[in-house]
């Protein structure tokens, strides 16, 4: 199916993207106002989660932060090419893995503009127990996340039956 086949389905698929999108920007402009008023740069502290932000330069949950600008660039250009083969993959599927794709791209959308905006994405949300921290991460690498985790329960459990029937 066409992403573009069926009006009904293309305002769907657009809804939920820029939804994604939006709460994604209100929760980092949010987050931005914070740090800019306080006068520390922690703005929430308990015992599992702390809220403090951050400008991540690297790709997923800060992994190859780096100060080369054109290593920088090129990065961003090959998620804007990741970002396109998405959309690609989105008008190709259906159901389940199509709404997994769509909150994939939602929140690459959120990030990669953060890329080309700030030159670095803003992530605020340190999930850690005791001096074990995850990584700091922000809304849209909540969605990816589970776009992911939602690609792989598809392809785990719903993939296989269409291709063994199909035998």
């Amino acid at each position: 199916m066409n992403i573009l086949s069926n009006s009904k389905t293309f305002y769907i698929n657009l809804i939920i993207i820029i939804s994604i999108f939006i709460l994604d920007r209100l929760t980092k402009l949010y987050m931005i106002y914070l740090d800019k008023i306080n006068s520390s740069p922690e703005i929430f502290s308990s015992k599992f989660l702390n809220i403090y932000l951050i400008w991540n330069e690297g790709i997923a949950f800060g992994l190859f932060s780096f100060n080369e600008n054109n290593l920088y660039n090129f990065l961003t250009l090959f998620i804007l090419i990741i970002i396109f083969v998405i959309l690609y993959m989105i008008s190709k599927s259906s159901g389940f893995k199509k709404y997994s794709l769509l909150m994939i791209f939602g929140g690459a959308l959120g990030n990669v503009f953060d890329r080309i905006i700030y030159k670095a994405v803003p992530d605020f949300i340190d999930f850690h127990i005791g001096n074990f921290h995850w990584f700091i991460f922000n809304l849209a690498d909540v969605f990816i996340s589970l776009g992911v985790i939602f690609m792989i329960i598809y392809e785990l459990f719903f993939s296989n039956k269409k291709n063994h029937e199909n035998i």
